[in-house]
């Protein structure tokens, strides 16, 4: 990736680190999540267990009896698969991380140690190591218009070429309960949402977003 953006995401920390080899971008990846998937299966192990179709478990992760998962997707070691959890296929559940209660995810990738516990919607996003959302919050994924998403970087406008785009959430990130964060968002490491905030664009790292107008540097 670009440098303005791979300081921001640890790809040691997730299985599809090889996924992001050729892009510029980060949310290149999100059309090849599913096909990544598919090429990593056959070469899991015996440490994970095919307990559905294309859904593939580490004996050492956790997932609810109520939970519901659709392949193809991969759960890693330690993760947890909270009651009531809905994962929708194409995703990787990084190491040691959370799909909690009420929680949707669909053609994402969570790095490891990565939580998000409580009623979000995770579609077509990008979670870095450590990121956690607050109860409640939304990675929307789809603009009003149904147009493809655009993002501003640097003074540039980059089309995406994507009309499904959620979210890309960096290293370290904290984002506060009932947050919304809108398609095509970009938070960089380090950074924290506060509750009940409508984020949208690039977030710069290591800033504390009140709203949209009142963003301020962390101290140190």
């Amino acid at each position: 990736m670009l440098k303005r953006f791979e300081e921001h995401l640890n790809l040691d920390a997730t299985i599809a680190k090889d996924l992001f080899e050729n892009c510029n971008y980060p949310w290149e990846v999100l059309p090849k999540i599913k096909e990544f998937i598919m090429g990593l299966i056959p070469n899991l192990g015996d440490e994970y267990e095919e307990v559905d179709e294309n859904v593939f478990v580490h004996k050492e992760a956790k997932v609810a009896n109520s939970a519901c998962i659709v392949g193809p997707t991969i759960i890693c070691k330690g993760a947890d698969i909270r009651h009531c959890a809905y994962i929708r296929g194409s995703v990787i559940v990084g190491e040691n991380s959370v799909v909690g209660n009420s929680t949707e995810v669909k053609n994402a990738i969570i790095f490891n140690n990565c939580q998000c516990p409580h009623y979000n919607y995770v579609g077509d996003s990008i979670l870095g190591e450590y990121a956690h959302t607050g109860a409640g919050v939304i990675l929307s994924n789809v603009k009003s218009d149904k147009k493809n998403v655009k993002i501003k970087v640097d003074d540039e406008v980059i089309e995406t070429g994507l009309r499904k785009f959620g979210a890309i959430i960096g290293d370290h990130v904290e984002v506060g309960c009932n947050s919304v964060l809108c398609p095509g968002t970009v938070i960089l490491s380090n950074s924290n949402i506060y509750p009940l905030t409508r984020v949208r664009g690039l977030i710069e790292s290591g800033v504390i977003v009140k709203d949209m107008n009142n963003i301020i540097n962390k101290e140190i």
